[in-house]
């Protein structure tokens, strides 16, 4: 079975009952090969309701979603691709009111679904950034001064400051993927372990003139002044990461309106998700997306604490 989706359409087309979604499911994850996710061990007995381990230690009982996003939730599949198609290809994302009007959900379970979603996106192990790298921070938020009244009343009773704005730190590889990490300060002491981590040495490092980019000698670092009106120095300029804050903030100001600092890292996920794919076709990005359900389910006390 190969997927070959040309449009949402086609996909719900091809969907249209639990069993077809059930064996996709088993061909993204397995390769029609079940492995338990209990214990790992590949190969298990046909059972009524799925599979049993056929590693005596183990011998536990599993279906195709234990230990998947999809696991314990009464949406049925169809609608859960339906959710992960138009979530990972709309470019500016989907809003959970949205999403219950298309699937006929509660706003609720939409929302839980696309953070189940976003959850899933996140790479908890990427590969070292290589090269020249664009390294920059952004403010996702609003300014307490131009808030009504109460809502600033209320912010000032908690002592939040002049600014609800929360910090994101990028870095991105020129024509390759990028990361992201929501900061609490732009600092030296925050910023430079970022980039050991994430950044190969010897790497050069093009960043605007803030004083957070200081200091760091297992890179080459080269410095725009913007405050100067020096964007574009030789080959060196900060376009493609300045292109992505522009895209993760008309996603979140047209698309969410606003998100909770909370939340704000699943959302920044979202968005360099799909732009490390955005190479790849809609159909192509939904099977990727897909064998990621494995062990990132996200529960909804979690979510909420």
């Amino acid at each position: 079975m190969v997927s070959e989706f040309k449009s949402y359409l086609h996909l719900m087309d091809y969907f249209k009952d639990n069993s077809t979604c059930v064996a996709y499911l088993a061909l993204q994850r397995w390769d029609n090969t079940p492995s338990c996710p209990h214990c790992g061990n590949v190969g298990a007995y046909v059972t009524n309701r799925g599979f049993k381990c056929k590693a005596k230690e183990c011998a536990k009982k599993f279906t195709v979603t234990t230990g998947t996003i999809f696991e314990g939730s009464k949406i049925p599949l169809r609608s859960w691709f339906a959710a992960i198609y138009l979530a990972s290809n709309h470019k500016k994302g989907i809003s959970s009111l949205q999403l219950s009007r298309d699937l006929g959900i509660t706003q609720k379970s939409a929302w839980f679904m696309l953070h189940r979603i976003r959850e899933m996106l996140t790479n908890n192990a990427p590969e070292l950034l290589t090269g020249v790298i664009e390294a920059d921070a952004t403010y996702i938020g609003g300014n307490i001064t131009k808030m009504h009244k109460k809502r600033r009343d209320k912010l000032n009773a908690i002592g939040t400051g002049s600014s609800t704005k929360v910090g994101v730190f990028g870095m991105v590889q020129r024509d390759g993927n990028i990361i992201t990490q929501v900061i609490p300060k732009e600092t030296q002491q925050v910023i430079h372990p970022i980039i050991k981590q994430f950044v190969a040495p010897d790497s050069l490092l093009v960043t605007d003139g803030h004083s957070a980019y200081l200091g760091m000698k297992e890179f080459g670092h080269e410095a725009l002044s913007h405050e100067k009106g020096e964007y574009v120095r030789d080959h060196l300029h900060t376009g493609f990461i300045d292109g992505f804050w522009s895209q993760l903030k008309r996603g979140i100001n047209g698309i969410y309106h606003q998100v909770s600092p909370k939340h704000l890292h699943r959302y920044c996920h979202e968005f360099g998700y799909k732009y490390n794919t955005r190479q790849l076709t809609d159909c192509n990005r939904f099977d990727r997306v897909i064998k990621l359900a494995d062990n990132k389910r996200l529960t909804y006390a979690n979510l909420i604490a």
